[in-house]
């Protein structure tokens, strides 16, 4: 039996206990009722008297050194489960990843930034607005293509298929903005009103049914579409380099009269001709014109003392001829091949 006892004591010190799982099949192992020393305590009545007092020393210290290491780890497992564990499961991996700006946000910071140095303020208006701030106020016709189904995300229809000015919808520019300001203020007024918009269009390389823009307005007393064309001018060089050209070309929106449309420079092929400008070496950046003074009135501005320009673009576009991407598409992918390159801009 005392050979017996020393290879026990010897498996109880090597015993390797790890968890509570573990911890349980030790005492069930040794400590329980049926257990290897329980067994060892019924064979005691077989032992010699003459050696009964060195075996019972002995099984008793066997039964100690195992009961001392169950309550040893048992104390160690629940103060472990009180203070927690000593690692953050829940932090990131080792070495950190270091985020960086989403390119349309880089390029919408450096227009903010361009315009505000000029006296621009910034205007935000809500998503969802109503038909009357969409279109009726901006000098929509009725019957305009923009009111149809087909065109712009209406949320609530008044009037079945009739266009109605208490309809609700996702607003599909940010001109709204601008005739929230003006109605709730009078000019002078210098602002740009960045935000994201919607429209019903199928998702492609050039289209997006979710983009962002930036629509500026200025009203003053005596306001020229010479100041436009400097102010556009400015713009330009300051986000696309001094090398850049603009030109205008006439057009038609329902908010302005006159319209045009701006175009700048191909900075791929420097006004040569390529296949990213289809071979004109012109690339149309945004629409623009002086505010119709119908807008002015629906607004509250008298249309004889003021006058105004405005202008608008999407921001995604603006950033496709920054850097020279071809599809609208890797903006809302969040493919961090792509948006790495971007790292180096702090914006």
């Amino acid at each position: 039996m005392k050979e017996r006892i020393a290879e026990l004591k010897k498996e109880i010190e090597e015993y390797n206990i790890d968890g509570e799982g573990s911890l349980e099949q030790f005492r069930i192992a040794y400590l329980s009722k049926k257990g290897l020393i329980s067994v060892l305590f019924e064979g005691f009545r077989n032992v010699p008297p003459e050696a009964k007092r060195e075996t019972g020393q002995l099984l008793n210290d066997l039964k100690q050194s195992a009961t001392d290491k169950y309550n040893e780890h048992k104390e160690r497992l629940a103060m472990t489960e009180v203070a927690g564990p000593s690692v953050d499961l829940t932090m990131p991996a080792y070495p950190f990843g270091e985020g960086t700006r989403h390119p349309i946000s880089i390029v919408r910071n450096e227009i903010i930034d361009i315009f505000s140095r000029i006296g621009f303020t910034v205007s935000e208006g809500p998503e969802i607005e109503d038909d009357n701030h969409v279109f009726t106020m901006l000098n929509f016709a009725s019957d305009h293509p923009a009111r149809d189904m087909q065109d712009t995300f209406f949320i609530e229809k008044k009037s079945g298929t009739e266009s109605d000015p208490h309809d609700v919808l996702l607003r599909t520019h940010t001109s709204s903005v601008q005739v929230r300001v003006m109605e709730n203020q009078q000019p002078p007024i210098r602002t740009i009103s960045p935000g994201r918009v919607f429209r019903n269009e199928a998702v492609s390389a050039r289209a997006h049914c979710i983009f962002h823009q930036v629509e500026g307005l200025y009203v003053a007393e005596n306001v020229s579409f010479a100041d436009l064309k400097q102010t556009l001018l400015y713009f330009a060089t300051e986000l696309f380099g001094k090398d850049v050209s603009i030109r205008l070309r006439p057009s038609f929106f329902p908010f302005t009269e006159p319209s045009a449309e701006m175009d700048i420079s191909c900075n791929i092929c420097g006004g040569k001709g390529c296949n990213v400008c289809k071979g004109t070496g012109w690339l149309e950046l945004l629409g623009c014109g002086m505010v119709d003074p119908n807008v002015l009135e629906a607004c509250g501005i008298d249309s004889e003392k003021y006058t105004g320009y405005a202008f608008g673009m999407g921001i995604e576009r603006a950033t496709m001829l920054k850097y020279g991407v071809n599809d609208l598409r890797l903006y809302f992918e969040n493919d961090i091949r792509f948006l790495n390159q971007f790292r180096t801009e702090i914006l």
